[in-house]
């Protein structure tokens, strides 16, 4: 059987006269070479096959090389892949641009529908004057007027006037931006009127911040208090 050469292994080097050292010291030797010899060789024997390939050099390898080989090319493909979809996905969201052809089939729509609008009320309403012509400056005096029923104008007599001052201000910036994109398209009378519009319309709201500014503020009442 397979116990009796070792306990004959063993007898043997006890009773062995010329060898000062102990047994264990020799077990730990020939284990130690025993241990280091597969690593030595530069090619496994037959005789250790299983325990030298299953050590520390197989499961490097294979652990190590497909993590590099297969985390290296990936990132740069999903940022690609990313930055592709949003941009697709911005252009996606914009409706396509009418062609010549739809934009003057809708204009010849609207001028007919307008035509039998004026021709209703015309009927309904026999002595009102006839629609004016929607021009530039219609545009200019709407947000001229926009801009002054939100700093108070036009507030009924004894009653507190509700100012909208940050509406105010975004009226006006409406309006510098229509002068600013309108420069050298308008012509004398458009070009002083939008000036004028804009000199009052910045003029009252520089005095309505300077009334604002000066108010007290009221304290604000610490948590939980009432009012």
């Amino acid at each position: 059987m397979s116990d009796t050469p070792k306990f004959t292994v063993v007898d043997r080097r006890k009773f062995r006269a010329d060898e000062d050292s102990s047994p264990s010291t020799e077990s730990k030797g020939t284990a130690a070479e025993e241990t280091a010899a597969p690593p030595t060789s530069p090619s496994p024997g037959p005789a250790s096959p299983g325990p030298a390939s299953p050590g520390p050099a197989s499961p490097g390898p294979r652990l190590v090389e497909p993590i590099q080989s297969v985390a290296k090319p990936e990132p740069p493909a999903q940022t690609v892949a990313v930055a592709e979809e949003e941009d697709f996905g911005d252009e996606a969201q914009l409706p396509p641009a009418p062609t010549e052809e739809e934009s003057r089939f809708q204009k010849t729509a609207y001028d007919q529908a307008a035509e039998r609008l004026d021709n209703l009320v015309r009927a309904q309403n026999p002595g009102a004057p006839a629609q004016e012509k929607i021009g530039f400056e219609h545009l200019a005096q709407q947000l001229y007027l926009s801009a002054m029923m939100q700093m108070g104008a036009g507030t009924p007599e004894g009653q507190r006037p509700r100012i909208d001052i940050l509406g105010a201000r975004q009226t006006i910036d409406l309006l510098a931006v229509l002068q600013e994109k309108t420069k050298g398209n308008l012509v004398a009378n458009e070009a002083r009127m939008l000036d004028t519009v804009l000199y009052e319309l910045r003029m009252t709201f520089l005095e309505l911040t300077r009334m604002i500014s000066t108010q007290p503020v009221p304290p604000v009442p610490p948590p939980g208090a009432k009012r």
